[in-house]
């Protein structure tokens, strides 16, 4: 099928999902928190159903960026947060701001449904036996549950916020806005090397001059951000809903960048120097190699 047909079949599984999740909560009445929880897994749910039924788990793919901001806007509907609401208002357009960006980024490289994502095979693969669990809960459930957590911040925002607006929270802003749009560019200079790049060639200039991964450290920043409203809003509850950053972070150095690099180093065979010389995550000056001319 086309692209653009495609993108009709995902527009309808997420329309679908969304109206499942959302019409849940008025079944549910456990609090804001538990009944977002499991609004958010059913409408994941319909997303493995669809993944399933169109055999292409990338399905999923924007279900990172889309959930968002609706959980975002059911905490604020509902929460009887007493805490500033420009906090509030600055939260939301961030998240907002965020996720538009990445949607439409997503949308726009996006392949069509002939295209999945490579690491969903390379999961399946190891594991054929249990390529149906593996697709469940590897590739649909724990991103949602990890999303969830980082998210947490945000809940206590909304639903138990309780201080003034502050100083912690201009840090807050600022971090996550630089973030968003340092991994903006990061994506427009890859994106760019890409269409126009030689055989062999690496990228090494803009921000991947800095870092290797300069996009997932734009990622970490805006999850960073949201902990620090967190922080502000609701500091008595860091030991919670902190745990969002360090599943990310954990995420992106245990599985993300090694799945990245063991697949750079077996398609690039200059990759190894990259490694050697730029900074793996936070972007940092490169060193310098023996016989090379920086």
């Amino acid at each position: 099928m086309t692209k653009s047909e495609g993108m009709v079949r995902i527009c309808i599984a997420y329309l679908t999902a969304l109206f499942v999740g959302g019409a849940s909560l008025y079944l549910l009445d456990h609090g804001p928190l538990l009944d977002a929880l499991v609004a958010d897994l059913i409408a994941t749910g319909v997303i493995f159903l669809f993944s399933r039924l169109y055999g292409n788990s990338s399905c999923y793919d924007a279900y990172w960026s889309v959930v968002p901001p609706l959980l975002a806007l059911y905490w604020l509907a509902v929460g009887d947060s007493a805490a500033s609401s420009l906090r509030e208002l600055l939260v939301l357009g961030l998240i907002l701001y965020w996720a538009t960006r990445l949607t439409l980024n997503w949308a726009y490289y996006w392949e069509g449904m002939q295209h999945e994502d490579w690491r969903y095979l390379m999961l399946r693969q190891r594991t054929p036996r249990w390529a149906l669990l593996t697709d469940l809960f590897g590739i649909h459930l724990l991103p949602t549950l990890q999303v969830f957590a980082g998210l947490l911040p945000v809940y206590a925002v909304y639903c138990l916020g309780e201080r003034p607006f502050g100083w912690l929270d201009l840090l807050a802003c600022a971090v996550t806005a630089s973030a968003i749009t340092l991994q903006m560019v990061a994506d427009f200079q890859l994106h760019r090397f890409i269409a126009g790049r030689a055989p062999g060639e690496q990228l090494e200039s803009g921000l991947w001059a800095w870092s290797r991964h300069p996009n997932y450290f734009g990622e970490l920043g805006f999850w960073c951000g949201l902990f620090l409203f967190g922080l502000a809003a609701y500091p008595q509850g860091w030991y919670w809903f902190g745990a969002g950053i360090v599943l990310m972070t954990l995420m992106f150095l245990l599985a993300s960048i090694p799945m990245m690099e063991q697949r750079s180093l077996e398609r690039r065979p200059g990759y190894q120097r990259i490694i050697d010389s730029v900074s793996m995550l936070v972007p940092w000056p490169r060193k310098r190699l023996p016989g090379r001319a920086e």
